[in-house]
């Protein structure tokens, strides 16, 4: 179902110097993993100000970003320069028609020569993110699992969310990571991966290739327990489960507090005592657990 948008004023937006002040204040308090995403964060002005003021941290130990890929042939090296060591780029189909479809706009051409540079640029490591829906895209996955290995990169598969205005259309395009997971060990030898990145993703490895599949599934795993991230949108909220509502606001406090720090700190450390044990994401649901589109709270 297509989202309406609606765009907020600047005031109602961190400013870059206020993501920045954000990002220095979780590294303080110990975080060393950080993942710049949208919307499309390479299309923001002066984006790479914050790029590189972020790359900055001697405590950050990896600067990670999830785009489009629609300016990475303008923007890999720059995003290399800042400290960027990994890109994660959203690529749910590899047919330019049904790509224009599924993105509403895009060019695959241009996403296609982005992964090209990018790959030439030299990241420590690439990562394409597909959602698969039954009927839209679902006849793709080994076309997909093939372009990564061809390219040498990785691929994860995530299981459409039901967030924001579900209806029992979701239920009918939902494909499972399990079935996915089936059909590719009938192509492919898998084997199963010890990597973890702090998020809810398992990964399998294929053998012979330089390249391993991740499988984010928010429906037949409950993986809150094992999950360590925690996301901030454009207006400074803080979700710490994308599958649950509540939020802290920094926002407000960072503009309260110009000059001081310690306010929205404890507002954090506070908020971790309280970080949820589980989602509740459920398609047969009337009424979805989660109200909010995924534009809103970043991809």
């Amino acid at each position: 179902m297509a989202e309406d948008m609606t765009f907020l004023s600047r005031n109602e937006v961190l400013s870059l110097e206020e993501c920045a002040r954000l990002v220095k204040i979780f590294v303080s308090l110990g975080v060393t993993k950080v993942r710049i995403t949208g919307g499309e964060p390479l299309v923001r002005k002066n984006a790479q100000w914050l790029f590189e003021e972020i790359g900055l941290l001697t405590d950050l130990k990896e600067l990670v970003v999830t785009t489009n890929g629609s300016q990475l042939s303008k923007q890999a090296a720059m995003l290399k320069k800042a400290g960027v060591k990994r890109i994660n780029i959203s690529v749910d189909s590899l047919q330019a028609d049904r790509f224009k479809t599924i993105t509403r706009t895009g060019d695959l051409n241009k996403v296609l020569a982005g992964i090209d540079h990018a790959i030439a640029t030299g990241f420590d490591g690439i990562k394409l993110n597909t959602v698969l829906m039954r009927g839209t895209n679902d006849d793709e996955t080994v076309d997909l699992v093939q372009f990564a290995i061809d390219k040498k990169i990785d691929i994860s598969f995530i299981e459409e969310m039901p967030l924001g205005d579900v209806n029992h259309a979701r239920d009918d395009t939902y494909v499972s990571n399990a079935e996915t997971l089936s059909s590719l060990q009938s192509k492919y030898p898998l084997l199963p991966s010890t990597k973890h990145t702090g998020g809810p993703a398992k990964y399998w490895r294929i053998a012979d290739t330089k390249t391993s599949i991740g499988f984010i599934s928010p429906h037949s795993h409950n993986f809150c327990e094992s999950c360590n991230r925690v996301r901030i949108t454009c207006q400074g909220e803080l979700y710490l489960c994308l599958g649950q509502e509540d939020k802290v606001e920094l926002m407000p406090l960072l503009r309260a507090h110009p000059n001081n720090d310690e306010p929205i700190k404890q507002a954090i450390i506070d908020s971790m005592a309280v970080k949820p044990k589980g989602h509740d994401f459920d398609l047969k649901r009337a009424t979805p657990a989660v109200v909010r589109f995924m534009s809103h709270t970043g991809g």
